[in-house]
């Protein structure tokens, strides 16, 4: 299943993102993956989650995002959780796209058993209708 986890820039999605990521490697007995732009919760999560900087495999664009998490699913099968911070400023900010993305991800979150949120740095209104996943607003 896929969640978005919505608010304006500020609104604290990263900050529970920690909470969640943090309490999710503590229940899970698979691997919990944490994709982030840049280096910045290198000392905020657990040393137990693994922490992606796409910066350092050159992910731009919702295509070669979903490649990528395609990829640590086929590459680990016990992989429960993955959360994936500042999604537009690592895919850009589509919202035709962002439905397209979010709708592969459900299929891929079926098939290989794993939870995947999304921080999305927007409010509800901004979103448009059509987006399959659940949606929490900070």
């Amino acid at each position: 299943m896929v969640t978005l986890l919505i608010g304006k820039k500020g609104s604290g999605k990263t900050k529970r993102l920690i909470q969640e990521a943090n309490a999710a490697v503590e229940a899970s007995k698979g691997c919990v993956v944490v994709i982030e732009k840049g280096a910045k919760l290198t000392y905020d999560l657990t040393h137990k989650a693994r922490l992606i900087d796409t910066d350092a495999y050159s992910i731009k664009g919702y295509d070669t995002l979903y490649g990528f998490i395609s990829g640590i699913c086929a590459g680990n099968y016990d992989v429960t959780d993955i959360f994936v911070d500042s999604t537009f400023k690592i895919a850009g900010n589509n919202n035709d796209e962002l439905i397209a993305f979010v709708n592969k991800l459900n299929v891929l979150a079926d098939e290989a058993n794993t939870a995947i949120t999304l921080l999305v740095s927007s409010s509800k209104s901004d979103l448009p209708a059509d987006i399959k996943a659940t949606l929490e607003e900070m």
